[in-house]
């Protein structure tokens, strides 16, 4: 190898991971560990589209990291090896957190399905309702089954309403020899709420229930890759229960506990470690949890970061019992600093209850009798994220700023 600035961290790095792929969340395995249930549910239903015959519209709710991802990706191999020609169904999944819109939706579906050249959908160019005539005509001639799963449904309905819902599930009032069934896949409980009468009694006809994993159920997981991932003796063998524990407080989230181990391992290559041991899971767990706040942080609004700044500015004060009142004071003496609007009090109020639901801060209703209620406020980030607030360009000219020690009850 030639001399570069690579040379020396390559010669250093110890080779512990045959296989990195399998411990990414995305990789399918030959089996399923604990979900035989799930899928066995969902073969049921979707099994007669194998006939040429509708199956019902799935919803399949669950937290993230329980494998329904996994499970309608598995299915859908399953599917193509029982009709590998796709006579009687085709298979199509779109993640609606990389597409979103109901135009991008509509030409996904199109672009997978489409297989002739000259009657391929173009990206830009047509209106909504010629897209969606096209791919019903095209659909139409195909004579069967189209089962299209729309993964993170939620994301396009935050975005756009429950358009797409109602383009789709319509599709089959139209076609006269081909049939659509939708199975959309959600980690919000409360999804079906949200939608109108008529979307939820079409979209979500039959109900999955993933249920999170227990901490036995992804050791079991975790075994499973590590056997094929890793080179053998290199995993301590307190590293997967470690790992699925903690992973088991996150509500039995099997992507942070591959993620975990994934890391772990990787912290343990870097070093030249020749074993990878829970010290290495502790340094994985800290760096995941503060990449997660610190990406967090970078993704709220300015008026979130003010009023994040005035908490962090009331504490370095020593204000460490502040109130809700003490941190509106310093948000309007901020603003005034750096020349930004003003907002209410219960609009900052709001903010500060959105911040204490993101873990960012702490909030606590603290009574005072007639004088009437507040909230009693503290930090919940470390001083490494604290000084990544502080570090924003937009606070520079609060370099020498101090707030007052004036309080006012909200």
């Amino acid at each position: 190898m030639e001399d570069s600035i690579f040379k020396k961290y390559i010669e250093k790095r110890n080779i512990l991971i045959e296989n990195k792929n399998i411990l990414q969340f995305t990789y399918i395995p030959d089996q399923l560990p604990h979900r035989d249930h799930e899928i066995n549910d969902i073969v049921e239903i979707i099994s007669p589209s194998l006939n040429k015959d509708k199956p019902s519209n799935i919803l399949i709710i669950g937290k993230t990291g329980t494998g329904k991802t996994a499970v309608m990706n598995y299915i859908g191999k399953e599917l193509k090896k029982a009709d590998p020609e796709e006579k009687n169904c085709s298979f199509v999944y779109i993640n609606c957190e990389i597409v979103d819109t109901p135009s991008g939706i509509l030409y996904n579906i199109s672009n997978q399905i489409i297989t002739e050249f000259n009657r391929k959908i173009p990206y830009t160019g047509w209106s909504l309702d010629k897209v969606y005539s096209e791919l019903i005509t095209y659909i139409d001639e195909k004579n069967k089954v189209f089962i299209v799963v729309l993964d993170e449904i939620d994301r396009s309905f935050k975005k756009n309403g429950d358009d797409i819902f109602y383009f789709l599930t319509s599709m089959n009032e139209t076609l006269k020899n081909s049939k659509v069934s939708i199975i959309g896949i959600t980690n919000n409980t409360k999804f079906t709420e949200m939608l109108t009468t008529k979307i939820k009694s079409r979209l979500g006809e039959e109900k999955i229930i993933f249920p999170p994993y227990t901490p036995n159920e992804l050791q079991d997981i975790l075994k499973d890759r590590a056997k094929i991932a890793f080179k053998p003796g290199v995993l301590d063998e307190g590293v997967i229960p470690y790992c699925a524990a903690i992973s088991a407080q996150d509500s039995g989230d099997a992507r942070k506990a591959l993620d975990i181990l994934r890391i772990a391992a990787d912290i343990a290559e870097r070093n030249g470690d020749q074993t990878i041991t829970e010290a290495h899971v502790n340094f994985a767990r800290n760096k995941i949890e503060l990449d997660a706040v610190i990406e967090v942080i970078k993704t709220i609004t300015i008026q979130s970061k003010i009023v994040l700044m005035s908490i962090v500015k009331n504490q370095e004060n020593e204000n460490n019992k502040m109130t809700t009142g003490d941190v509106y004071t310093t948000y309007k003496e901020i603003c005034t600093i750096i020349g930004n609007q003003i907002l209410s009090q219960r609009r900052v109020a709001d903010l500060i209850s959105e911040l204490d639901m993101l873990g960012i801060i702490h909030a606590r209703v603290k009574s005072f009798g007639s004088k009437g209620r507040t909230k009693e406020i503290e930090l919940n980030i470390s001083k490494d994220i604290t000084q990544i607030v502080i570090d924003d360009d937009i606070f520079r000219p609060l370099i020498n700023y101090k707030p007052s020690k004036q309080t006012t009850l909200m």
